[in-house]
């Protein structure tokens, strides 16, 4: 039984693959920071060294885009290093890495979904830390799938919906930025394309140059201001919900006006049918009831 370790395991993804890895044949192991500091490389080989790992999928990231921008050492350490680390010790044993990255890693300067070959530009301190975990990935690793992903929420821990949710209930009016432009995308649904690909990949196997970088978000497009109405669509919520612009509502880190993201790729060379985001959010929301 092939074995597939999952750094990272109690954020939203984490959360989520431990839900469906109950419904799979894969000897799993779920590790957090408590587990293993995925920043000290002497621990993450030693782990690595001690088990024997077929699939090593990294949910471990620095999040946190504005406070990024005043720890930029603690962003470079986990979401540069710590990919490092992780890369070069599943090398060493043979272990397909799959790291999530993020379309932070854009410029939003497009006004068409972004390729896989696109030159990366970020505009925040996140947004080069998740950059240099990629290059770090592919780099150490050359069986590295880097998937980039969008506007991620879940069921749990903390995220748009459930503050959106939050602040509809406590709240008579709200401003919600409508020039930014992306895809929500359910962790819950990038959690089962992962499984895919990890079958596809154990069953099928993959050439060397099949690895390397993928795109996965729900279908269609929203700005925020999209998203926060159907969330109260959804949930049943009557707010006075104006769209606003990003100068009216500065926050320390820049993000990209448009970071939508072409996932034919990903979607051709696993077989993957990925939903339509607000089918999703329907299907998020009332589990969240």
């Amino acid at each position: 039984m092939k074995t597939i370790l999952v750094t990272g395991s109690k954020g939203q993804l984490g959360n989520e693959l431990q839900l469906i890895s109950k419904k799979h044949s894969y000897n799993y192991i779920f590790v957090d920071l408590d587990e293993l500091d995925i920043t000290d490389s002497t621990s993450v080989n030693s782990f690595f060294l001690e088990n024997e790992i077929d699939f090593c999928v990294n949910c471990a990231a620095f999040t946190a885009v504005d406070k990024a921008e005043k720890q930029q050492e603690i962003a470079f350490e986990i979401n540069a290093d710590g990919v490092k680390n992780l890369a070069s010790a599943s090398k060493i044993t043979g272990t397909v890495f799959i790291h999530i990255s993020t379309d932070f890693v854009f410029s939003g300067d497009k006004n068409k979904p972004y390729v896989e070959e696109d030159q990366v530009n970020p505009l925040s301190v996140y947004g080069e830390s998740k950059k240099a975990g990629e290059v770090n990935a592919l780099k150490f690793n050359g069986k590295s799938i880097v998937i980039r992903t969008s506007w991620l929420y879940s069921t749990f821990g903390n995220n748009f919906v459930k503050t959106m949710i939050r602040l509809g209930k406590e709240r008579d009016s709200l401003g919600v930025v409508v020039d930014q432009i992306g895809v929500p995308t359910y962790a819950r649904d990038l959690a089962l394309a992962v499984i895919s690909i990890i079958e596809k990949i154990d069953t099928e196997g993959l050439k060397a140059n099949e690895f390397g970088l993928y795109q996965f978000s729900n279908k269609g497009v929203a700005s925020w201001y999209d998203f926060a109405q159907a969330v109260f669509d959804l949930s049943s919520i009557e707010i006075d919900l104006k769209p606003i612009f990003t100068e009216e509502y500065p926050l320390p880190a820049k993000r990209p006006a448009y970071s939508v993201m072409n996932t034919r790729k990903i979607q051709a060379k696993f077989d993957l049918n990925i939903p339509y985001w607000r089918d999703s959010l329907y299907e998020c929301i009332n589990k969240i009831k």
